[in-house]
């Protein structure tokens, strides 16, 4: 199990809330401006900070994180130049896990790909277009580098499959509230404590829920179900009706998102 991961899960538990796990796009608005962002975020109370390496085909995520990666690919953002940058952020960030998409990592080679995270200092890497079945050889390349790979779950996932991502996965286990892309959303999916009691059932690793938690007020509810939250759109669109104050920005958005998680929580 990768141990900065789960001593952030740790940590949470033991001060009564929910991790909290915002999302940045390597590259938007400049490339430049991550090791500002994941500063602010991280001084805001962030507890894993996700970074997504921005793909030309993000099936994934819907038009908010979409636009986010053209403006990123726009702007010249590579691969080996998000290494370079992250390399320099994580002796002083919290755990940093990447989101991907296969391609990226096929193309430039499985070994190589986790190598340079290491190498980075990356703890994690997230692949919304990996089935699980078909992940071995790259759970045997991250296993060998201490790198977790982060399994996910939607509403449609079987107990069987509840029970092999809970025996194989590392990190923590990605929820998905909804079935869909990424998006901001006025409410969240009736069916997210089913799927948290169901995750948690399969086995123990820590359930953080992602995809359409928006405001303070739905971060609140989901933490008092789940072992973490992550907030992606909500936080790309704040920065980007707020691209010259983009760093404040994030700040005050993650502050509001670690008040609502911080209040004593009953886990269920």
């Amino acid at each position: 199990m990768n141990q900065r991961i789960q001593e952030a899960f740790r940590r949470a538990r033991a001060e009564g809330r929910a991790a909290l796990i915002p999302y940045l796009t390597a590259g938007y608005p400049r490339l430049d401006l991550l090791p500002d962002l994941v500063q602010a975020v991280s001084e805001a109370g962030a507890d894993i900070i996700e970074i997504g390496i921005p793909f030309s085909d993000p099936l994934a995520d819907g038009p908010v994180l979409q636009q986010a990666a053209t403006v990123a690919l726009a702007n010249g953002t590579k691969i080996k130049d998000i290494f370079s940058v992250v390399a320099q952020l994580t002796p002083k960030s919290p755990p940093l896990v990447f989101l991907t998409y296969i391609n990226p990592v096929f193309h430039m080679g499985m070994e190589v790909f986790v190598t340079h995270m290491r190498e980075a200092g990356v703890e994690g890497v997230i692949i919304p277009d990996l089935p699980w079945a078909e992940a071995e050889e790259m759970r045997t390349v991250t296993r060998s580098r201490g790198v977790a790979l982060i399994p996910l779950v939607a509403p449609t996932s079987t107990d069987r499959h509840l029970k092999a991502i809970q025996h194989e996965g590392d990190g923590f286990v990605y929820g998905v509230s909804l079935t869909g892309v990424t998006g901001v959303r006025d409410t969240l999916d009736a069916g997210v404590g089913d799927l948290v009691r169901r995750i948690k059932a399969a086995g123990p690793l820590p359930v953080a829920m992602g995809f359409g938690i928006s405001t303070p007020e739905q971060a609140h509810t989901v933490a008092q179900i789940a072992d973490g939250v992550i907030v992606g759109s909500a936080l790309v669109k704040h920065l980007q009706t707020h691209p010259e104050t983009a760093v404040q920005a994030a700040y005050d958005f993650v502050r509001d998102l670690r008040n609502a998680v911080k209040i004593p929580i009953s886990k269920a």
